[in-house]
């Protein structure tokens, strides 16, 4: 039974890291479009790379969401304290990753509402 428990979760880690390879390259891909048009489209007030920048850090952060879950995941079946830590230091790293883009985000929100940052 943990064998077959084993194979179904390594299959849905690689699922789940596949999910957030394509949630990443579909928003980078976006995000290259948007600027090159925001590039050779009429000047602004910085208005339209604002909005791709938040709509790029909303990418990310579910590629980095998606990366934690299939972390998390993994952890289940791992036996070793080494490969425990390794997984460990990687989720600490893509959460730190995730919490600072996410307070990037925020701010840039509050300063388009023109609120003040704290």
């Amino acid at each position: 039974m943990r064998d077959l428990l084993v194979v179904a979760t390594e299959y849905t880690v690689t699922v789940i890291d596949m999910l957030a390879l394509l949630v990443i390259v579909v928003g980078t891909l976006e995000a290259l479009l948007a600027g090159i048009a925001a590039m050779f489209g009429r000047p602004d007030d910085g208005q339209r790379r604002r909005d791709i920048w938040l709509r790029y850090g909303r990418w990310l952060i579910g590629g980095l969401t998606f990366q934690l879950a299939a972390d998390i995941i993994e952890t289940s079946i791992t036996d070793d304290w080494t490969s425990i830590g390794r997984i460990a230091a990687i989720a600490l790293i893509r959460t730190f990753l995730n919490y600072f883009l996410e307070k990037d985000l925020g701010e840039v929100r509050l300063r388009q509402r023109g609120g003040e940052i704290a």
